[in-house]
């Protein structure tokens, strides 16, 4: 299954999160802070941190490490803290 994420396809397995499937493809981080432009990826990996959150399909603050992509999915990168509590 493929997905892209900044126009690069990444391939992904069957049940592999977002976060998962970015790491396999050399990815460590994408998203940077709100203050200073840190790069943050994966840290907890459990959906506890909110430090992977990402944009798919045009929605924001989806976290990589629970959500599980699907096929043709357009993934970006979160710029700045987003607004995690509106994740539904």
């Amino acid at each position: 299954m493929r997905f892209s994420f900044q126009g690069e396809e990444i391939e992904a397995e069957d049940g592999q999160s977002v976060g998962a499937a970015l790491i396999a493809a050399g990815r460590r981080s994408w998203r940077t802070t709100r203050h200073g432009g840190e790069p943050r990826g994966i840290f907890c990996g459990i959906g506890v941190c909110f430090d992977c959150l990402v944009v798919v399909n045009g929605r924001p603050n989806q976290r990589a490490c629970l959500t599980e992509p699907r096929e043709g999915d357009r993934i970006e990168p979160q710029e700045g803290a987003g607004r995690a509590d509106l994740a539904c």
